[in-house]
């Protein structure tokens, strides 16, 4: 059996909620009084500018306990807010936990927000020097190292340029570039990959194969269930900071997938994320429709069902467009629409209340579940507004056309009218 490399037992982070109210001395040494008698209650100050008790504490992560072996791929998957970032922060020793340990056998190297460990004032050059310094390289062992970091970074050109005046994009390709050559026993990876373009992000995830391949052990955070798939051998689901699932990958995501699309045929952003607001576009509601104008989270194959779109424009946009994808429960994508199809070049849209409204094609899809991806884009998608996975599922059942006859469950996610000829040839 493999060395375990993490172990993580009983792992709580603790935040308080609220400013504490502590303007003067006396303030200050009734708070650490209380605190050291075990009553420690800090303070809110209200609209008013008077002190209030605070609501409470928030647990980010509480009594999550797990083991990774050498040599292992383990997605960690979750909404937003689940607690993936600050499981990662503190194996990575950004932060300490309140509760509980983690302890980690190897040399760590950690991808969790761009630009993490770049100094911004340094070039690209200077930076990949500095880091393996610091994961205790030396100058020869980076020497030998730099020209395949140059290669897979694409940023030649810029080498030399101090990091600030990169792009996200630039970040991120110098940031596993370094990262993953610089050979850590541990790789840990957040959502950062989301950044790059396509293409980028299949060379990383070669990458990661490679390292695999190497007996490393890789943390790989995602929303991408393709990806975690493809890549992990066991995925460990977290909500609310607490650990719902943890096993084989398949099973764990098939169950994550159900279990975080909504039931109900609606899905609205909580009113107090920010996670949901952007520069430009607002989302506020994504809704499933049958022909009445209901809310459903099941149609039948010979029926009418509406997707809407609800969002809010928040300064003026051009070339803009707001569309959907559709995704089986394998993680494919079935297929991608957006608003302004036919061509698909996008519109200007000025500041205001706006609804996308489009038709399911239920008629071609075959019986199952499916999930619904919602995004928005500028410039043929080369400038993402928004991008937000599994908002909504629904169920299609067959109750008429190909394959419906006599309970028959054929193969596939298309249920392709062919247009057949017989004929004898005798």
């Amino acid at each position: 059996m493999s060395k375990t490399v993490i172990a993580v037992r009983g792992l709580g982070k603790r935040y308080r909620l609220g400013v504490i109210d502590r303007h003067t001395l006396q303030d200050e040494l009734v708070y650490q009084w209380r605190r050291l008698r075990g009553k420690d209650q800090p303070l809110n100050v209200d609209n008013s500018g008077r002190a209030t008790p605070r609501v409470g504490d928030f647990w980010a992560l509480r009594d999550v306990s797990f083991d990774v072996r050498r040599g292992e791929v383990v997605g960690v998957i979750g909404a937003n807010g689940a607690g993936k970032s600050t499981l990662l922060k503190i194996l990575s020793r950004i932060t300490n936990p309140t509760a509980g340990e983690a302890v980690l056998q190897g040399r760590l190297r950690a991808l969790l927000e761009v630009g993490t460990g770049f100094h911004p004032d340094l070039t690209g050059r200077e930076n990949i020097y500095l880091n393996g310094t610091i994961m205790g390289m030396t100058t020869a062992e980076i020497d030998r190292r730099f020209k395949s970091i140059l290669e897979f970074a694409d940023i030649g050109p810029f080498m030399d340029t101090p990091v600030k005046r990169y792009s996200s994009g630039m970040h991120v390709r110098l940031a596993f570039a370094v990262a993953a050559h610089l050979e850590p026993e541990i790789f840990i990876i957040d959502e950062v990959l989301a950044v790059g373009d396509v293409s980028f992000q299949e060379k990383c995830l070669g990458k990661i194969g490679e390292i695999v391949h190497e007996n490393r052990t890789v943390l790989f955070v995602s929303h991408n269930m393709g990806a975690i798939r493809k890549l992990c051998s066991r995925v460990m689901w977290l909500h609310a900071g607490r650990v719902v699932q943890f096993g084989e990958t398949s099973e764990v995501v098939s169950a994550y997938l159900t279990g975080q699309a909504s039931r109900e045929g609606e899905f609205r952003p909580a009113k107090d994320s920010d996670s949901w607001r952007m520069d430009y576009l607002i989302l506020k509601r994504v809704s499933l429709l049958n022909d009445q104008g209901e809310l459903v989270a099941s149609f039948a194959s010979d029926s009418q069902g509406f997707l809407e779109i609800e969002y809010e424009v928040v300064q003026s946009t051009a070339r803009t467009r707001v569309g959907w994808r559709l995704i089986a429960q394998d993680s494919t994508v079935v297929f991608t629409s957006v608003d302004t199809d036919p061509d698909g070049r996008g519109t200007s849209r000025e500041p205001g209340r706006y609804v996308s409204r489009c038709q399911l094609p239920l008629h071609l899809l075959n019986s199952g579940r499916y999930q619904v991806a919602v995004f928005a884009d500028r410039r043929l998608g080369r400038e993402p507004l928004f991008d937000f996975m599994n908002t909504l599922s629904f169920t299609l059942h067959l109750v008429s056309g190909v394959g419906s006859m006599g309970g028959e469950n054929r193969q596939g996610i298309i249920r392709a009218d062919c247009r057949w000829e017989i004929r004898g040839t005798s």
